[in-house]
């Protein structure tokens, strides 16, 4: 249940599902940078973080 929140709150601001994740940190700040450049990568990017910590 808590991965499914994680992944809703990154599909809506990505940054914030990879903190909740890995919190701040060289993941945290390249979603951001990703998300500035881009809302899609950024979501990408979030996602895959949180499915790679989920296993």
């Amino acid at each position: 249940m808590a991965n499914f929140l994680r992944v809703l709150l990154a599909l809506l601001l990505p940054p914030v599902g990879v903190f909740l994740t890995v919190g701040i940190g060289g993941q945290f700040w390249l979603n951001i940078l990703l998300t500035i450049f881009g809302y899609i990568p950024g979501i990408v990017h979030a996602v895959w973080v949180i499915a790679r910590r989920s296993q």
